[in-house]
């Protein structure tokens, strides 16, 4: 891998203090052109949830459940994607077990 101790150990607490950043920071997730929205932090929670009085259809739950899990999954996504690219910066690309 040609790092010294010294280098990892650096690497390693830039590591921490960005997934503690990452916390702090919360990306989008939508579904049905915008109707329902979510807010997911750095660290994969749930922040919030806004579902546009006009995506409720009482005749069909089903559809309403459909759109939020989409935008959860669309917000989970997005998270995921910038903890990659901030860790990337961090480890130039290498892959390490138990990071994104």
């Amino acid at each position: 891998m040609g790092m010294n101790l010294g280098a990892m150990n650096k690497m390693m607490k830039r590591m921490q203090q960005v997934q503690q950043e990452l916390q702090e920071r919360t990306v989008e997730g939508s579904a049905g052109g915008g109707s329902v929205r979510v807010t997911v932090s750095g660290s994969l929670e749930v922040r919030s949830v806004e579902i546009d009085p006009a995506a409720i259809d009482p005749e069909d739950p089903a559809f309403l459940a459909d759109l939020v899990a989409a935008a959860v999954n669309d917000g989970l996504r997005r998270a995921q994607a910038m903890m990659a690219e901030e860790m990337g910066k961090i480890t130039g690309g290498l892959k390490l077990p138990g990071m994104p």
